[in-house]
């Protein structure tokens, strides 16, 4: 859309920025962030690029957003870093980054209590789930906020990371169920050379935590591997591998559909795991391919 990059930090300058690509009829899309950039979001900004080509808008969003954040959870330690974040982007071909205050997503205040006067969107029961039974409120607080900007960025394809493949599951379903006329893609999750999946919470992680992090893309690796004997062996593996760990705290370790449904016998599957190294916790996830469990098998 542009040679240069465009800042705009209210929802009158970002409705101005995109005036002309909407007058041209060109196609927008949107890369939703918290910040802290790494390399994954970068992928995910390609991949938006690829999407809408050079003469659409690319659209990144910059928001520590407080409502997904529980009451003894990281928000004040979320690392913000919006200078190297601009120029990422920058570099990365962005038209538009929008860099809102809180006050102008959540004019009224934020809404903390699920009885606020604000409206917010109720996720469902799959927001019950996985990350929702360990963090209560934070996908309400997540599929919120995505609205708001999709209310206020208006575009035709939004692309997230499948690392957090929960939240992708209950995005789609909340464009669909809410006829928003939005795509919403998934991208591959990106990995550092050892396995580990690149998250802004690495930054985290001192070098013993580090090293002993990797077990988590380790078990599921060997989850992929076994997944042939069936769902019960492909768990047996992860959980072999998560032992060779003490430093390793698992929340959850669970084999869904792709829809996050019931653990299918055979076919196409997710494996998810969720723990805590240390203080830093940390999420992943692969798909399987499922074979029929045998006679006698584990």
């Amino acid at each position: 859309m542009t040679t240069t990059l465009l800042r705009a930090d209210t929802r009158a300058d970002l409705a101005a920025a995109l005036t002309p690509t909407r007058l041209a009829g060109r196609q927008v899309a949107f890369v939703p962030t918290m910040g802290a950039l790494h390399d994954g979001h970068l992928a995910l900004m390609r991949h938006a690029r690829e999407l809408v080509g050079p003469d659409g808008a690319l659209v990144v969003s910059i928001f520590v957003n407080p409502l997904q954040f529980g009451p003894n959870e990281d928000l004040d330690r979320y690392p913000r870093t919006l200078d190297a974040d601009l120029d990422a982007c920058a570099g990365a071909g962005v038209d538009v980054v929008f860099t809102p205050d809180v006050a102008e997503v959540y004019p009224n205040g934020v809404p903390f209590a699920s009885d606020a006067a604000d409206v917010t969107v109720d996720p469902g029961p799959l927001a019950r789930i996985l990350e929702g039974a360990s963090r209560p409120g934070h996908f309400r607080g997540v599929l919120t906020v995505v609205a708001k900007l999709f209310g206020l960025v208006r575009p035709d394809v939004a692309v997230f990371g499948q690392k957090d493949y929960q939240q992708l599951a209950l995005l789609r379903r909340m464009a669909a169920d809410l006829c928003l006329g939005i795509e919403v893609v998934g991208a591959e999750t990106v990995r550092e050379p050892d396995g580990l999946a690149l998250s802004s919470r690495n930054r985290f992680l001192d070098a013993d935590q580090r090293a002993e992090a990797m077990v988590l893309s380790r078990a599921l690796l060997a989850a992929q591997e076994d997944a042939t004997r069936g769902a019960a062996a492909a768990l047996g593996a992860a959980r072999a591998a998560l032992r060779t760990t003490h430093l390793v705290d698992v929340d959850y370790l669970e084999i869904t559909d792709p829809d996050l449904g019931p653990t299918p016998e055979s076919g196409a599957a997710r494996m998810l795991i969720a723990a805590r190294v240390g203080s830093t916790r940390l999420i992943d996830n692969v798909a399987l391919d499922l074979g029929a469990a045998t006679e006698g098998g584990s």
